[in-house]
């Protein structure tokens, strides 16, 4: 079971007990006008009027939500949970035309905090109000036990489309617990969760965890490829309004569009953050014995930067928190990505690692100055999710301070444009040297391989130049370059680490000068 950060991260066994390119961007919406209400108007809605009714309650001291739920609810244990399912016949949209069904999460277990689900036509909206009878009580759970219950507010929603074949609706993306949500591309399984915000993560400071405390859901025309909707964000430090277009797909596009209004400062805003797990890999192998050569939900970092370098940072399970920021000015885009995709690299056929989806994030209009931040926690376990990825603007928000941010997300299978550069298709570790030799001779080895773009199609003996640069504590002991059997290079580094902090490392291939693939970043911490 995933807790993930702080033991809020939604639950995902539990969901799936339950269970089992081009969207359109929002419009641009002009600027909230001043009003005093601090709940929209259910017959008068608009994006605008959400956000007015948002930067109106950040005026206003924080109410913790209510705790309403009845205690046969509040009491269910994991255990307990996992037998509470839906009713798939009372499904949203179930007996009308469209792509979209929808469906509730009952409350209970770790999701005390319930939220509110509303649907109309874009400006008028009615509550959706669910009880016992929606919902199915396995053994030794006793269904008369929940007769006549009355919910205050669900925990959550999934949405359904025929995304893997035409005749059958599946799970497209999910909202779980405080701001969590995750959703698929064409023949994906779940992995990478997202959120709605991440507050004073890593820092000093207590995480704090909004929450989507309403969602108004746009009820969709029969021949509507995508779904629009919209969701209240509540927490200590500030509200926010956010805009959801969902258009699922090979690749599932999800646009938002979110304004923030802060009751206080905060130490770190984490802008479209990313939540993964990466236990063990060909370059951090599981101290223990396992039959699985990898485990892992994600393998690295990419970022595209705003004068088109593509960086790459391979995952680890480090042996102590680590740290990463990376310095942009508004980039392309960037994401946690799942590149290896063959099953003979994880071998789990319950778990299906290679089917894990990748999610990029694309900033929209300018975000400006900050830094891509990556947060790499220890962990003895797969069951927690021990990877964060999030953007820092350089802006510190403070009391009564507002932003915007717009940004599209595509989940699914992404190929990167490996036919314009070559990528980093694996990185490899271990004791350097002569293999023949079994004494520790304090090196440590490197192989990294570049595969696709230009570099692929080079003739043998073309001059391909690796870019190498490393920290002022490490030395280069070896170094070569190789053609693999596929087509692509290897690089291969010997190195000695002269002191035992952290070292930078960094490589890329270049041919008459110019980069062809994307580079090589590696934090080289604990061994040797």
């Amino acid at each position: 079971m995933k807790l993930g950060l702080g033991g809020v991260l939604a639950a995902t066994l539990a969901l799936d007990a339950q269970a089992q390119e081009g969207a359109a961007q929002p419009p641009a919406p002009a600027a909230p006008d001043d009003g005093l209400a601090t709940s929209v108007d259910l017959s008068n809605f608009s994006f605008d009027a959400l956000s007015a009714a948002m930067r109106n309650r950040a005026a206003l001291p924080y109410e913790p939500p209510p705790e309403d739920l009845p205690d046969i609810v509040s009491d269910l244990d994991y255990d307990g949970y996992r037998r509470v399912l839906f009713r798939r016949e009372n499904t949203v949209w179930a007996n009308e035309p469209g792509q979209f069904q929808l469906q509730p999460f009952f409350p209970g277990f770790i999701y005390q905090a319930t939220t509110r689900l509303h649907v109309g036509d874009g400006t008028s909206f009615t509550p959706l109000a669910f009880t016992g009878a929606d919902f199915e009580f396995l053994g030794p759970l006793d269904p008369a036990a929940f007769e006549g219950l009355q919910l205050p507010g669900v925990a959550g929603f999934r949405v359904t489309s025929p995304i893997d074949r035409p005749d059958r609706f599946d799970e497209v993306t999910s909202f779980l617990g405080a701001s969590y949500f995750r959703a698929l591309g064409r023949d994906n399984r779940y992995g990478l969760s997202a959120r709605g915000l991440a507050l004073n993560t890593a820092t000093g400071t207590t995480e704090e965890f909004p929450r989507f405390s309403a969602f108004y859901i746009v009820r969709p025309a029969p021949d509507a490829q995508e779904l629009v909707f919209y969701a209240e964000l509540d927490s200590p430090s500030l509200t926010g309004a956010y805009a959801f277009t969902l258009r699922p797909g090979a690749h599932t596009v999800i646009d938002v569009v979110k304004r923030l209004y802060f009751r206080q400062s905060v130490e770190r805003l984490g802008v479209a953050p990313l939540t993964s797990m990466y236990f063990f890999g060909e370059n951090d192998p599981h101290p223990r014995p396992d039959f699985r050569p990898e485990v892992h939900d994600s393998d690295g970092l990419f970022i595209e930067r705003a004068n088109g370098d593509r960086l790459w940072r391979p995952l680890k399970n480090p042996d102590e928190l680590a740290l990463s920021y990376f310095s942009e000015t508004s980039p392309r885009r960037f994401g946690l990505l799942q590149r290896d995709r063959a099953f003979a690299s994880y071998q789990d056929i319950e778990a299906r690692y290679e089917a894990r989806p990748s999610l990029m994030i694309e900033p929209a209009r300018d975000w400006g100055r900050g830094v891509v931040q990556l947060v790499e926690i220890p962990t003895a376990t797969e069951a927690n999710d021990n990877i964060v990825a999030f953007w820092v603007p350089e802006e510190r928000p403070e009391a009564g301070s507002a932003f915007e941010f717009r940004y599209r997300m595509r989940w699914g299978v992404l190929s990167e444009m490996a036919d314009e550069t070559a990528v980093v298709s694996g990185t490899f570790a271990g004791m350097g040297g002569n293999a023949a030799d079994s004494s520790d001779n304090g090196l440590w080895r490197f192989e990294i391989n570049f595969s696709g773009g230009p570099a692929a199609k080079m003739p043998e003996g073309a001059t391909i130049e690796p870019v190498i640069d490393l920290a002022d504590n490490v030395e280069a002991v070896h170094t070569g370059l190789a053609r693999l059997p596929d087509g692509g290079w290897r690089l291969s580094l010997d190195l000695r680490r002269l002191e035992a902090r952290p070292a930078e490392l960094r490589a890329k291939l270049t041919y008459n000068g110019l980069a062809i693939s994307e580079t090589w970043l590696y934090q080289w911490t604990g061994q040797p």
